[in-house]
């Protein structure tokens, strides 16, 4: 059984340290309650402080030892993304950090053009299924969430659980619901993700961090504001109801 916990909240952009000392104190917060799982914002750490971008990124490393130490002492797996250095660009790295080690990294495939990601960020090339000590666990960011085909693919390998750390703003929350819920729906599996809250530079971000069952059913909703939700997932209901509507098996991939 995982309990998991989304952690929205208003990330500062450009002040990591401020973002840091909430993260670790939520950490503990959540750890006392249960948790097991925590899945953090996308861009936790800094937000998209594009004019110092490459020097916030310096800093991720020293902060991912830092909660490697946090999840062995709180018997963790914490999820959430970060900037990482990489040449004259960086990615958008999400980290899984398992009881004290690297479970794997992802970074993110598809970057919004739209505001411009592509032109400070550097694109992945690969998707990541995380073996943890939770079981298998993939990972997408924000964006990524329109594409269908990346959840399928983690869910084809092997994924109980997709863990979606976002920045998705205003206006667009119905999009953020619907395809979430999609997502779970269409793969059968657990999606825990996490949304920013509040304004963040420009933009302002409407949290609703949501809990979702391989039936599409939620299990937890956050507001607006920050705070954390959690969910208990029950990966003997995921095996029940793909046992009860067989969409796997029934796929005819030969034909599309």
């Amino acid at each position: 059984m995982i309990n998991a916990a989304s952690m929205q909240f208003n990330v500062r952009q450009g002040d990591v340290d401020a973002n840091r000392e909430y993260v670790r104190a939520a950490l503990r917060r959540v750890a006392a309650q249960g948790a097991n799982l925590v899945v953090l914002p996308e861009m936790w750490s800094s937000g998209f402080a594009y004019r110092n971008l490459n020097e916030l990124a310096g800093r991720t490393a020293g902060i991912v030892e830092e909660l490697l130490e946090l999840s062995r002492e709180l018997k963790l797996v914490i999820i959430g993304s970060m900037p990482e250095p990489h040449g004259e660009k960086v990615f958008n790295t999400a980290y899984v950090l398992d009881n004290g080690r690297l479970a794997g990294t992802y970074r993110k495939l598809h970057l919004f053009s739209l505001l411009g990601e592509d032109r400070a960020f550097d694109s992945g090339d690969s998707w990541l299924l995380a073996d943890t000590s939770l079981g298998k666990i993939g990972v997408i960011i924000c964006y990524d969430l329109r594409f269908p085909e990346l959840s399928r693919r983690l869910a084809l390998e092997g994924a109980g659980v997709i863990c979606v750390p976002a920045q998705w703003p205003r206006p667009r929350q119905e999009h953020w619901r619907t395809l979430l819920r999609a997502r779970a729906i269409e793969n059968q599996l657990f999606v825990v993700a996490c949304n920013a809250c509040g304004p963040i530079g420009k933009l302002d971000f409407f949290g609703m961090s949501l809990i979702i069952d391989p039936k599409g059913e939620l299990l937890a909703e956050a507001g607006e504001t920050g705070g954390e939700i959690s969910a208990l997932l029950d990966m003997q209901l995921m095996a029940d109801w793909r046992a009860q509507i067989p969409c796997f098996n029934d796929r005819r991939p030969e034909l599309y």
